[in-house]
């Protein structure tokens, strides 16, 4: 028998049948799943070669993969920047890997962020979800010792689902901690 993720048992187990059971699909092949995380960020312009092995290293930590290094594909001067230079890391994460890795973004990773009160509930119009986290070292795989420069990552959870709505609830049913909607508050004087 082969090994299953946690979260991917719970998806099959109780997200399916809940969103069969609150959306009418006739089929289980109509839930929405998520079919890819996409773990991006930055690298300055005018890093040396350390460094930009430094944030590849962090990143295959993180994600548990070689990620790949992008180049620019046009010169700007104003950013001193050249055509072909390596300006970003990217690991595109499928199967057994991103189940891990999501699992432990949402119960390890996202709750050692200090005031953490949940993530914003607004996906792209498509059912996609968009992440930024402005430091790296929330994850227990970073050593704190060795981190010369924090950086910043954009995860991108691709899912099927066709509205908004479907993503959101199908994130919400893997356990995304959304932040509650606040009511307005008035200034009375």
């Amino acid at each position: 028998m082969s090994y299953v993720p946690t979260l991917k048992k719970i998806y099959a187990e109780q997200a399916v049948a809940a969103l069969v059971k609150s959306r009418g699909y006739k089929n289980k092949h109509e839930v929405p799943k998520i079919t890819k995380i996409v773990v991006n960020t930055g690298i300055d312009a005018e890093a040396d070669k350390n460094q930009i092995a430094d944030v590849q290293r962090d990143l295959a930590q993180i994600t548990g993969q070689k990620p790949i290094l992008t180049k620019s594909k046009k010169a700007i001067s104003n950013f001193k920047l050249r055509e072909g230079q390596i300006v970003g890391c990217c690991a595109t994460l499928r199967g057994n890997n991103m189940w891990e890795f999501f699992y432990r973004l949402l119960a390890v990773a996202l709750p050692a962020i200090r005031d953490f009160r949940g993530v914003s509930s607004k996906l792209d119009g498509q059912g996609n979800y968009n992440l930024g986290i402005t430091d790296h070292s929330i994850f227990p795989e970073i050593n704190l010792e060795n981190i010369k420069k924090h950086m910043g990552l954009d995860i991108t959870i691709v899912t099927t689902a066709e509205t908004d709505d479907e993503g959101r609830e199908l994130l919400r049913l893997l356990g995304m901690p959304f932040r509650r909607s606040e009511p307005a508050k008035t200034h009375l004087a």
